[in-house]
């Protein structure tokens, strides 16, 4: 796992304070790389497998000519098979996103946009193709997947410049796009999932459908998830026009806490048995276990 000082780095109120996406990515990922003993999957990046003789007509970039040197024979470096990824991350923009229940905590929409560049940087890294799309209660940008260093500096200016947005229609979103991806890749949501469950699982179902792989990174503010409050609140939907409520949060707390367990639980149930990798994610949690789930993901599909 990760030392001491990268698993730091992967703390997201220290990197908040690294600066731009392209470097807090770049630190990330390669923080994060550098700190597990080995890669817990096969195929990653250019690992290297075993040797095989040259074939007369092959191409000579692969002969390894230090053995060459040795035994005054060519041989032939072979390396894992790779699959070149399409992979898309749909990140919700909506206003809801860009909740944050305490000071100097990142938002939703700041967490999310972090690990999107992360995935990005990773995705690219790999030689896979990286796409992104920005929605709120429709698309807004729509990047498609490629895997050049230009895609990836396109990639962290759009989500540099994206801002929490409308209203939220997940569901609808999430079908939508799924008619509109013809090609089959991996299909990476970045969410609070703040919408009627019924049409949300139906729109995350409709990529299984369509014979993508999907993983769900739920994110939500910790205070969303235990309503840990300790003093009266005004509570504000930002998506809706609706008057403010005021409410003594610890009366509340134990039938609150208990409907979000259960929507997260069926969440979890519903997205296991369609083979999606469902990922709880609270804006405290160390980037490290979302970059492991999406590489335990990338072996799965290998």
């Amino acid at each position: 796992m990760a030392t001491r000082q990268s698993t730091r780095l992967l703390e997201p109120e220290v990197v908040s304070r690294l600066g731009g996406l392209d470097f807090i990515a770049r630190t990330l990922v390669e923080g994060f790389l550098v700190g597990l003993h080995r890669s817990p999957y096969h195929g990653f990046s250019v690992e290297f497998a075993e040797y095989r003789q040259y074939l007369p007509g092959e191409s000579t970039q692969n002969i390894d000519w230090r053995v060459y040197a040795k035994t005054d024979r060519h041989y032939v470096r072979l390396f894992h098979e790779e699959t070149n990824l399409h992979a898309r991350i749909l990140l919700d923009i909506s206003a809801s996103m860009e909740t944050s229940l305490e000071k100097d905590r990142l938002s939703k929409l700041s967490y999310g946009r972090t690990l999107a560049a992360a995935l990005s940087y990773l995705f690219i890294k790999q030689n896979d193709g990286a796409g992104l799309v920005t929605f709120d209660e429709r698309p807004r940008q729509i990047v498609p997947p490629r895997s050049s260093r230009r895609q990836l500096n396109h990639l962290f200016k759009v989500l540099h410049e994206a801002k929490a947005g409308a209203k939220t229609d997940v569901g609808r979103v999430l079908d939508e796009l799924a008619d509109r991806m013809w090609r089959r890749g991996l299909v990476v949501i970045i969410s609070d999932l703040i919408d009627d469950p019924e049409s949300v699982l139906r729109g995350i179902k409709h990529f299984r459908h369509r014979k993508h792989e999907v993983i769900v990174f739920h994110v939500l503010d910790p205070r969303e998830v235990d309503f840990n409050l300790s003093k009266e609140a005004r509570f504000i939907d930002p998506e809706q026009e609706l008057d403010p409520v005021k409410a003594q949060p610890w009366h509340l707390r134990e039938t609150y806490t208990a409907e979000v367990a259960k929507w997260r639980d069926r969440l979890n149930r519903e997205c296991g048995q369609h083979q999606i990798d469902y990922v709880p994610l609270t804006t405290d949690t160390p980037f490290e276990r979302a970059l492991l789930a999406y590489l335990n993901k990338r072996a799965a599909m290998q």
